[in-house]
């Protein structure tokens, strides 16, 4: 079985693939600038295995910088580009002091973490619910990993 979700404007695509009890997802990894590669692989490693009640999958291509957990995926990005709907007088949730953006705004499963050295994209299908537990966790980690950039900065 093969599921297929194109998000617009985040362009990220994930395919879940199942097969023998095991999942692979399919996920383009980023291509971050080269001071952001180690800080991504460091919060992607520190990631826990179970993410809203869903056990870490395979992600294909094998990346230091991407994790998935669960079907329907919840993925996660870290080095991606900035959001193109990131604008000054963007509406900003934040999360233990991350400011994340979300898409689309009437009901959001897009998240990116802003106002940091990297970007870090987070896809949560509504079917999870709230995503309060898993923007708290990621939010912990960008705190741990990723500086801040300078105020005013996103």
């Amino acid at each position: 079985m093969r599921v297929l979700l194109r998000l617009t404007p985040v362009l990220l695509l994930l395919g879940a693939v199942a097969g023998c009890g095991a999942q692979t997802v399919r996920m383009e990894p980023p291509l971050p600038d080269a001071a952001a590669e180690e800080p991504c692989a460091a919060l992607v490693a520190d990631l826990p295995d179970t993410l809203m009640d869903a056990d870490r999958v395979d992600v294909r291509p094998a990346s230091e910088l991407t994790a998935a957990w669960g079907d329907p995926a919840i993925g996660l990005r870290c080095g991606v580009e900035r959001p193109v709907a990131l604008a000054p007088d963007s509406l900003l949730e934040e999360v233990n002091g991350v400011p994340w953006l979300s898409e689309p705004a009437d009901a959001p499963t897009v998240f990116t973490a802003v106002g940091h050295e990297a970007y870090v994209e987070l896809l949560i299908p509504a079917s999870y619910g709230p995503p309060a537990a898993a923007l708290t966790t990621v939010s912990d980690l960008v705190t741990e990993h990723l500086p801040p950039l300078p105020d005013g900065e996103l």
